[in-house]
C-alpha cells in the first residue's frame, strides 16, 4: 500500500433533500467534501495511508469536518485550524431534464484567506508516493494558487510524484478575475499524471480540438499536453454520455507519453443517486491501481468502476473498498450478498 498526501480545502455541502430545489422546504442535508478530501477518503478506504493537508475554521464546523475524515481513516494532523469561516457550497440535485446546480459560498473562507496555510512540506512529504492536488484550489484566489504551487514544487524537490486533477471551475475563477490559463499551466507543468479532458486543455493551452469523437478529442488533447509539459507521463479522463440527468453511460480513457492509448468499456449508470465526487472516485481508483501494481489498462478499468459505484452513494465521498470494486468488475452481480 502507498502513502498519498492531498492538499486542498475541506468543505461543507448543504443540499436540498431529495430532488427539491433549494429551500423548497426549510431543510438542508449536510455532507463533508472537497475534491482532494474525496480522493483522500477513497484511497484510505482502499487501504492506503492518506494524509490531508490544509486549513479549516477553528470552530464546531471545522471540527466536524476533521472528525468525518478521521472516521474514514484519513490522517488530519497536518490540517491547521484558525479563526474564520468554513467554505460552503449549496447543491440542488437535478432530475429528468433539470440539471443539478451548485451555488458556491467560499469567498473569504479561512482556507482561501490564508492560502491553505503554511506547511513544512519537506516533513509532510517524507516517504510519500504521491501528492494529489486539483484546479479547484488555485481557483479560490492568488494566495491559494501560490500555496498549491509551493506544494507541487516541494513534491518535485522531494522526488514525490504529482497527481493533478484539472477540475476547472469557471464560477470560482470569475469571482476574482484570476488568470486561469497561466496559473493552471504552471501547475500542469509539474504533474506526472493529469486527470483532465480536452476541454481543460482548451482553457490552458488555448487550442481547439475539432475531432469527431470524444476519444479522438481526448487523444489530440493528450498529445498537446505531452508536448507542452515534458514531465507529464500520463493523462486520464472519464467519458460521459448523458442520456438524462438520471441515466449516463460512463467509460474512461488514458494516454501515455509513449503513444499508448487505453479505453474501457462503457457502463450504463441509471437511477443515479449522486453524481458529485465521481471524478474524484475515478482519480483515486487510477492512483490505487498504479500503487497496487496494476497495468495501466487495468488501473483505468478499476478507476471507472470506482466512479460507477460512487453514483450509488449520497454525499461527496466514495465509501466503497477495493474488494467492492473488484466484485463489480469480476461478476457485476446484483444478488444480495449474504
Amino acid at each position: 500500500m502507498g502513502k498519498i498526501v492531498c492538499f486542498g480545502e475541506l468543505l461543507l455541502r448543504l443540499g436540498a433533500p431529495g430532488r427539491q430545489v433549494l429551500l423548497q422546504s426549510p431543510v438542508l442535508d449536510v455532507h463533508v467534501g472537497g475534491a482532494e478530501a474525496n480522493v483522500a477518503v477513497s484511497l484510505a478506504r482502499f487501504g492506503h495511508e492518506a494524509r490531508m493537508v490544509g486549513l479549516v475554521a477553528d470552530n464546531a464546523l471545522g471540527e466536524a469536518a476533521l472528525g468525518e475524515l478521521r472516521r474514514h481513516r484519513v490522517d488530519t494532523a497536518a490540517v491547521q485550524q484558525v479563526p474564520g469561516r468554513m467554505g460552503l457550497y449549496f447543491l440542488t440535485s437535478g432530475a429528468i431534464h433539470r440539471p443539478s446546480e451548485v451555488l458556491y459560498d467560499r469567498a473569504d473562507s479561512a482556507f482561501a484567506r490564508a492560502g491553505g496555510g503554511r506547511h513544512d512540506w519537506a516533513a509532510l512529504l517524507d516517504g510519500a508516493d504521491w501528492l494529489h492536488v486539483s484546479g479547484v484550489t488555485p481557483a479560490l484566489g492568488q494566495q491559494a494558487a501560490d500555496g498549491v504551487l509551493d506544494a507541487v514544487r516541494a513534491a518535485r524537490a522531494a522526488g514525490v510524484k504529482v497527481s493533478f486533477d484539472g477540475n476547472f471551475r469557471p464560477k470560482l475563477w470569475d469571482a476574482w478575475g484570476g488568470d486561469a490559463p497561466t496559473i493552471l499551466r504552471g501547475l500542469m507543468a509539474e504533474a506526472d499524471i493529469l486527470f483532465a479532458s480536452h476541454r481543460d486543455l482548451q482553457v490552458v493551452l488555448g487550442l481547439d480540438f475539432p475531432q469527431a469523437t470524444p476519444q479522438e478529442r481526448f487523444a489530440a488533447g493528450a498529445a498537446a499536453a505531452f508536448k507542452a509539459f515534458p514531465r507529464l507521463s500520463q493523462m486520464a479522463a472519464t467519458v460521459r454520455v448523458q442520456r438524462s440527468v438520471d441515466h449516463h453511460a460512463l467509460s474512461a480513457v488514458t494516454a501515455l507519453r509513449d503513444g499508448a492509448l487505453h479505453v474501457t468499456p462503457a457502463y450504463e449508470v441509471s437511477s443515479i443517486v449522486d453524481r458529485i465526487g465521481t471524478g474524484d472516485a475515478f482519480a483515486a481508483g487510477v492512483l490505487h491501481g498504479g500503487l497496487a501494481g496494476m497495468a495501466n489498462a487495468e488501473a483505468l478499468h478499476f478507476g471507472v468502476a470506482a466512479a460507477c459505484l460512487k453514483h450509488s452513494l449520497p454525499g461527496d465521498f466514495n465509501l466503497v473498498g477495493a474488494a467492492d470494486v473488484q466484485a463489480f468488475l469480476g461478476e457485476n452481480s446484483l444478488d444480495v450478498k449474504r
